[in-house]
């Protein structure tokens, strides 16, 4: 039995008031006349996850580029808890606590999982690596977000396309960010492999981080989304909580049959009239 079959219990006061950790404002971004992100609004709290989806070539990974730091945004507002910030280039959005792990994952199959981790960031003592406190390190965060990893100094080659996505968002944890963002992390998993990795998003959660989750799959993000998101054409053009939409809907809305979700319910569970999501 996986995490995924029994209710996760919060861990913070849902009452009370709250910042998004991560927030854009009319965010636009253009490429000479060609305009990839128009008008976008998208926040992200701790202890949440919003999945975005849309089809290719929505504008998903593009947004995911801007808040990691991969593209400068041609206009528009970026606030971190709150406060307005410049997220220049992927170092600048590490230190403000966002953390991205696109579909490449970036690793190197001829080095084990603690080299991987480290690469680049290896601790260092009076000019010797620390091996054996990389390890700790190492086996720790991945023990925190119950990864399947049978050894930390087994080659990268030699493990399954589940365990190397974990691997791989553990190697974002080390910098302890407030904000994750994962591109596609269970394209061409086994349904095994999917279960894990959907396990460990919403351990995740539960640790307190704000978790963007960019995905085709929709019974994946349905699974563990708090919220979803839909873009079309660059533009964000709905979203409401998971509960309150059905695939149908979502569907829908991602292939232009509806112009928008549908607005959300009320707790009697009547459509709210004349509510906007988009």
């Amino acid at each position: 039995m996986t995490h995924l079959d029994t209710p996760v219990a919060p861990t913070y006061d849902p009452e009370a008031p709250r910042i998004p950790a991560l927030e854009l404002r009319d965010l636009n971004l253009s490429f000479g006349g060609i305009r990839a992100l128009e008008h976008i609004d998208f926040k992200v709290y701790s202890h949440e996850i919003v999945a975005l989806v849309g089809e290719n070539a929505a504008g998903k990974s593009t947004l995911a580029k801007v808040v990691s730091g991969v593209y400068r945004p041609t206009s528009g507002t970026i606030l971190r808890d709150g406060m307005e910030v410049s997220i220049t280039s992927p170092s600048v959005a590490t230190r403000l606590g966002i953390a991205t792990v696109f579909q490449d994952l970036a690793l190197a199959n001829n080095l084990d999982v603690v080299a991987n981790m480290f690469l680049g960031h290896e601790r260092n003592r009076a000019n010797v690596l620390s091996s054996d406190e990389m390890e700790t390190e190492a086996k720790s965060v991945l023990d925190e977000i119950g990864a399947r990893i049978p050894s930390v100094r087994y080659p990268c080659e030699n493990l399954s396309a589940g365990q190397r996505q974990s691997v791989a968002i553990a190697r974002t944890l080390l910098a302890k960010p407030k904000i994750v963002v994962l591109d596609e992390p269970t394209s061409s998993l086994s349904i095994t492999q999917t279960a894990e990795v959907l396990d460990l998003i919403v351990r995740m959660r539960r640790l307190g981080h704000g978790i963007v989750l960019i995905s085709h799959n929709l019974a994946d993000v349905q699974a563990v989304a708090d919220r979803i998101v839909v873009m079309r054409h660059g533009r964000i053009i709905g979203e409401s909580p998971m509960s309150d939409v059905t695939y149908e809907d979502i569907v829908a809305a991602i292939t232009g049959a509806i112009q928008s979700l549908p607005a959300p319910v009320t707790t009697r569970g009547t459509r709210v009239v004349g509510a906007s999501v988009a």
